[in-house]
């Protein structure tokens, strides 16, 4: 009879609980998938007087997850608790040099320590498995390292942080400014300790980073990803895409070109009629795009204790099942470290001025965009009660070197009284 596969659970914080709750309530069920019955031997967390919604009065508790991820009764580490280095990193390496499987949510850890811990498993034969850091409960990392294996990858692309989404979308159905539903997100507990992490585009940028290293058999590069947050896109920035066919999302998009992966999150408009456009509130989405099968679309909960412990109990059942596949999709010996190249894809943007209410103003803002190659769709300047004359211009395709060059220009102009918000439209 085959033994059970016993997990010792680092965090029992949402999705360690939802853990929790899955392995309690769907026992039978997994061990009838995965021919192996799975239990819960030992967890870890920073308070153990808490109530947390589950019985944990049948686990052993260690106060240490180092000392968690070492017991001889743990055959699998779970680590849920976070944070790029501290607890999470020396106890996963403490398993991993172990031998033993870890099973892991840690996007933050993976995106500045994914190399290092690839290697370190490979070398002990262990399984360091990880679908749960990337969009909650859609299976992205097991369709690129699996079903789409035989395809090379040309481009990943989507959205992967709910929190920004909520935003975005909140703050177009109500005609709320940022500030107010930026605040409405934090009472809500949507935000991250440090905000920064979700509204800064960090937090996606840690997932696109992961994305990007399996589908271009690269090493994990979390600095090379280009990151411009959501903090300055206002209202009238959503008003305006709207009235053009438009909406604003926090886009990340990775994609092979002859000089080397283009990574780059950062606010986006995109078609409102597309399956981009039409994503609503929590809501996450990555398209895959790869020679053979062309394009893909995966959509579902980006976030939440279901969603995020869905994918955790998935890569656990894997385990199970004895599937053993090299952390990022191929062994870590054979990832090249990354050719960064900065991004050089041609596409329209979305320019947002404040100029001086005075003759000649913008005639000058022309120029100086003609003088740098950069040519102009549409224009339009809108009323205004104060001396601040707005003015919203909608370029032709261009480099965004070739604009961000043209932009500097145009602040010296003098004629500019507020730093310029350019923000690309989707290259098709």
């Amino acid at each position: 009879m085959t033994t059970p596969l016993r997990l010792g659970i680092a965090g029992l914080g949402t999705v360690g609980v939802g853990v929790v709750r899955i392995v309690q309530t769907h026992a039978d069920m997994l061990a009838a998938r995965t021919g192996r019955a799975i239990s819960i031997s030992a967890v870890s967390a920073r308070t153990r007087d808490k109530d947390r919604g589950v019985d944990l009065s049948a686990y052993a508790w260690e106060d240490d997850p180092v000392a968690l991820a070492k017991r001889e009764d743990v055959d699998l580490f779970v680590e849920l608790m976070g944070g790029s280095d501290g607890p999470a990193k020396a106890a996963t390496e403490a398993a991993l040099a172990a031998g033993k499987p870890v099973v892991t949510a840690n996007k933050a850890m993976l995106a500045i320590h994914g190399q290092a811990l690839a290697e370190l498993a490979e070398s002990t034969g262990a399984a360091l498995r990880f679908e749960a850091a990337v969009a909650g409960g859609i299976p992205c990392i097991k369709a690129l390292t699996e079903g789409l294996a035989a395809n090379e990858i040309t481009r990943v692309s989507g959205v992967m942080n709910g929190t920004c989404n909520y935003i975005l979308t909140r703050m177009e159905a109500s005609g709320k400014p940022y500030d107010e539903i930026f605040a409405e997100a934090d009472a809500l507990g949507f935000l991250e300790a440090d905000p920064t992490l979700d509204v800064g585009g960090i937090d996606a940028g840690h997932k696109l980073a992961l994305l990007s290293a399996i589908a271009f058999g690269t090493q994990v590069d979390f600095e090379g990803v280009q990151l411009q947050g959501i903090q300055e896109v206002s209202i009238d920035d959503i008003h305006r895409a709207r009235d053009m066919g438009y909406r604003i999302k926090l886009l990340g998009e990775a994609r092979r070109t002859e000089a080397g992966v283009e990574q780059s999150m950062r606010p986006t408009l995109v078609p409102a009629d597309s399956p981009l456009g039409q994503l609503e509130g929590g809501t996450n989405m990555v398209v895959i795009e790869g020679d053979s099968v062309g394009q893909i679309v995966l959509r579902g909960a980006g976030a939440g204790e279901g969603p995020t412990a869905s994918a955790v109990m998935g890569d656990v059942a894997d385990i199970a099942r004895g599937l053993d596949i090299p952390p990022f999709g191929q062994p870590a010996a054979t990832l090249a470290p990354a050719q960064r190249a900065n991004s050089a894809t041609e596409c329209a943007h979305y320019l947002r001025l404040s100029l001086t209410d005075t003759p000649g103003a913008l005639a000058r803002v022309a120029t100086v965009l003609g003088q740098n190659g950069i040519s102009i769709d549409r224009m339009r300047q809108y009323d205004h009660p104060g001396e601040d004359a707005p003015v919203l211009i909608v370029t032709h395709p261009c480099a965004p070197s070739a604009l961000a060059t043209a932009l500097e220009g145009v602040t010296a102009t003098g004629v500019v009284t507020a730093d310029p918000i350019a923000l690309q439209i989707q290259t098709p």
